[in-house]
């Protein structure tokens, strides 16, 4: 069985156009990287695409803002195509195996990891990356979701990222969390993470990873942090819902091959009461540790040693 792939995964339809990037390989700073400056000086705002190969709704939007000539007002707008290599393997007939080609790209931003010996594709872009992202102040990075779930913003542990995540109002679920286990993540990297620094990055999950709609809420996401950062001047949208701010307390990882959820949940529901039974690993049973509890992106169909889901409760 391929690494990039879960067992008896269905099909899933591709009902958005493939980017057409090929305009856009070259950059105008690094390949598949490009970046404008405003004569006003600002912030430098970041939003990156294609950090998983198959999540082409990013893409789509920052080839559309290229087309469309977008540019900052003030400060400096850099749009990137992450990993280009296993979107290149982007087979709409097949659509998740091109996640990534050696490793997950998401999982590789420790400097202990960048610095390494350690060689894939993956590590290869990711250094080709970090001075570029060693510069940028503001980060967003553009991803989607196989399974159903509502869309949401990540603004991972430091408490730094909570107020900027909670502006934005698009989507209106806002999560805390320490990230995932086996790696991190580029909204975990360095300065973003550093509750000293003023840097700050976020992750949206902007819908379901080929429908029409997910790119749609990607650019209403995207404006609404440039207009946040100063580099547009656009009127606040209106907030997707009140969803509020959820934290993450427990983070559920697959410890055999016969993890299963007691029913189809979507992610986003919200369990009413405490110690209900969500899922079995194995003989263990996996229950919600308080009343209220929202189930982050449960996974249906998950990997021994993989996040299944992670379980929050609102605190803002």
């Amino acid at each position: 069985m391929s690494p990039h792939r879960v067992a008896s995964l269905p099909r899933f339809p591709v009902r958005l156009p493939i980017p057409d990037l090929r305009p856009f390989l070259a950059g105008n700073v690094l390949p598949g990287a490009w970046s404008f400056e405003a004569p006003a000086p600002g912030p430098h705002v970041a939003l990156v695409s294609l950090t998983h190969g198959n999540e082409i709704a990013g893409a789509l939007l920052l080839s559309r803002w290229l087309r469309e000539e977008l540019r900052p007002s003030r400060g400096r707008l850099t749009l990137i195509f992450a990993n280009l290599d296993a979107f290149a393997r982007f087979d709409p007939a097949d659509p998740t195996l091109s996640r990534y080609v050696d490793e997950d790209l998401n999982r590789v931003w420790s400097a202990e990891v960048l610095n390494s010996a350690r060689r894939s594709s993956e590590l290869r872009r990711a250094r080709e990356l970090r001075p570029l992202i060693d510069t940028v102040d503001v980060l967003l990075d553009l991803h989607s979701m196989l399974w159903p779930s509502d869309p949401l913003l990540l603004c991972g542990a430091p408490l730094k990222a909570r107020p900027l995540a909670g502006a934005l109002g698009v989507p209106g679920l806002v999560v805390a969390d320490q990230g995932h286990a086996d790696g991190r993540r580029l909204l975990d990297y360095g300065p973003f993470a550093d509750e000293s620094s003023s840097r700050v990055a976020l992750l949206v999950e902007g819908g379901p990873h080929w429908e029409p709609e997910t790119p749609e809420l990607m650019d209403r996401c995207a404006r609404a942090l440039l207009r946040e950062a100063g580099l547009l001047e656009a009127p606040a949208a209106p907030p997707s819902s009140d969803a509020g701010l959820w934290e993450v307390t427990r983070t559920v990882v697959a410890a055999t091959r016969g993890f299963a959820f007691v029913q189809q949940f979507r992610g986003g529901t919200v369990i009413p009461a405490r110690n209900t039974l969500v899922a079995l690993d194995g003989e263990t049973e996996i229950r919600t540790p308080y009343d209220n509890c929202l189930l982050v992106m449960p996974s249906p169909h998950v990997l021994r040693g993989h996040t299944a889901v992670r379980l929050a409760r609102r605190v803002g």
